[in-house]
């Protein structure tokens, strides 16, 4: 008996554990944010941005320069930035930090990452009622810069950062999908580019088979003995849009998975076709498609605008050695398309949120930071990096950014080649004439691993392929049932606002079994005494 107190005493010391625990992660603790009146001039703010860059030293250039210059303007608020060069780990890094209590309070991030993170009460900030504010809100009174009106940030931007109608990020600047084509490969082999600059996917597919055909030296059309005519980097997006642009099922606003349909496997199969034909592969499998591009190695290279200045054999930025560079002409097109005369193309690039904290005046300082972000030398120099487009039609309609559009290919130092790149300003072009042919997916608790699972299978039928498999309904069937069982899809509900048990972080699992543990101890020790005194008093009798 003596032992079996003894062991349910350690499971109850077990669980009180859990609980501390839980407790000190200090998540629940947070209340609703609501403004406060004024910023305390006399505190000293500290907070903390995690940033995203391009391994691009023009871009932390960018940020530093508005940190300090946002510092100026508020001497009590000291931003530590902390620089990242993959979105993957800013997220996983949140997850981490949310289980401690210890979330950056400004953050680059996607609105697919901010849905996770909304799961939790109180972590992130809804920004509807800043953003009202009539002292610090977007063209607040109080503002100490000029800042961004109510108005001047792009609606179609804006809106991607709604989640539940719930305005819960800020955009931060904007880049989109763009097909970089070596045109001397293309002609070489006998084809002419569309004047409209709009591919199709057959257009696309025919000429990298053609481009395979090798010559008695066992070389293909550009003097070499390797040639990937098509490479895709985000093979996520791949599928996205392909759907897209057949007005196919993805998923619903509210996270109803419904990607699982004929539309995707007549995708698949048409990948899995050109694949074996060994004329397309992906960036996880063969790497950056801009270093096959520059070698005279790949015909159509797709990434997104904001990587134009590592595309063409006049890039700024190269990961290949100079001696392997091979001249070409470089066109930048949209992605290709199954309907030309009603374009699609998805709209990506990063946004901001902000994590509620126990004092609302540090809130207050990062939402100030986070505005400062939008303002007009910021958005334009962190544009002038890359094929981004500012997100604030202000900055847009600007002298300053339209004198940098009017200045491509114009001749430069080598120190300044980037910014007068033709390819980045291409690639810029490409995205400011055709904002109202882009769209976004819904954004949901698991929209994250949906668009995960829809590269996946593309990945997973490239290798496929090329092994030799056969790509058919059979194989189809069991990929969705891999994806499914890989991402969990079938854990995510309806609503995509509910998780399932399976979802639930650690913590909270261990605290729901340790409870149940102890409660079942509990009820065995209480039965164990009852039988006990039963015994003991038929004994006296």
């Amino acid at each position: 008996m003596r032992k079996l107190k003894v062991i349910f005493l350690l499971l109850a010391i077990l669980l009180q554990s859990l609980v501390l625990s839980s407790c000190h992660v200090g998540r629940d603790k947070l209340k609703p944010f609501s403004v406060p009146e004024s910023l305390d001039s006399d505190t000293q703010y500290e907070i903390t941005f995690w940033a995203k860059n391009e391994s691009n030293e023009h871009q932390r250039a960018v940020y530093l320069s508005a940190i300090e210059e946002f510092e100026a303007l508020y001497p009590n608020i000291k931003v530590n930035c902390k620089m990242y060069t993959d979105y993957g780990r800013i997220y996983s890094d949140v997850i981490t930090n949310i289980q401690t209590a210890t979330t950056p309070d400004v953050c680059i991030t996607y609105p697919d990452h901010i849905a996770t993170y909304i799961t939790g009460p109180n972590i992130v900030v809804p920004l509807d009622t800043l953003i009202a504010d009539e002292r610090y809100g977007l063209g607040g009174s109080d503002l100490r810069f000029d800042g961004v009106s109510a108005g001047g940030i792009v609606g179609k931007f804006l809106d991607e950062g709604k989640i539940g109608g719930v305005q819960y990020a800020l955009p931060f600047m904007r880049s989109t999908e763009a097909c970089y084509i070596n045109r001397d490969l293309v002609e070489a082999l006998g084809y002419t580019l569309p004047e409209d600059g709009l591919l199709t996917w057959d257009f696309v597919f025919e000429v990298s088979r053609a481009a395979m055909v090798k010559d008695e030296n066992g070389k293909y059309i550009n003097g070499q003995t390797t040639m990937i005519p098509f490479i895709y980097k985000s093979t996520d997006n791949m599928m996205i849009q392909m759907l897209r642009q057949k007005g196919a099922d993805y998923s619903t606003d509210y996270g109803e998975i419904k990607v699982f349909n004929e539309d995707t496997e007549q995708i698949l199969c048409m990948v899995g076709d050109i694949s074996a034909d060994r004329a397309f592969n992906t960036f996880k499998r063969v790497s950056y498609p801009g270093n096959y591009l520059n070698r005279g190695q790949c015909i159509f290279a797709i990434d997104s605008t904001a990587g134009a200045t590592w595309m063409g054999s006049d890039a700024p930025n190269l990961d290949v050695s100079a001696d392997e560079i091979v001249g070409f002409e470089t066109v930048v097109t949209p992605v290709p398309q199954f309907d030309t005369e009603n374009p699609k193309m998805i709209s990506q690039g990063p946004s901001v949120c902000i994590f509620n904290k126990e004092d609302p005046g540090r809130v207050l300082a990062s939402w100030l930071f986070a505005q400062y972000l939008l303002t007009d030398g910021v958005q334009i120099a962190y544009s002038k990096t890359e094929g981004y487009i500012p997100v604030t039609t202000e900055a847009q309609e600007s002298s300053e950014y339209l004198e940098y559009l009017a200045s491509a290919g114009q001749e430069s130092s080598a120190e300044d080649a980037w910014i007068y790149h033709g390819t980045k300003h291409a690639a810029t072009r490409l995205l400011l004439d055709n904002i109202e042919n882009t769209f976004t997916t819904p954004v949901f608790n698991g929209s994250t691993s949906l668009r995960n699972a829809a590269g996946q299978m593309i990945e997973d039928v490239v290798l496929s392929a090329r092994r030799g498999e056969e790509i058919d309904g059979e194989y189809i069937s069991n990929l969705y049932d891999k994806v499914t069982s890989l991402y969990k899809l079938d854990q995510f509900s309806a609503s995509g606002s509910e998780r399932q048990l399976g979802e639930l972080p650690a913590l909270s699992i261990g605290l729901l079994v340790g409870l149940a543990l102890v409660w079942v101890g509990i009820s065995i020790y209480f039965l164990t005494v009852k039988r006990r005194i039963f015994k003991n008093t038929r004994e006296k009798k």
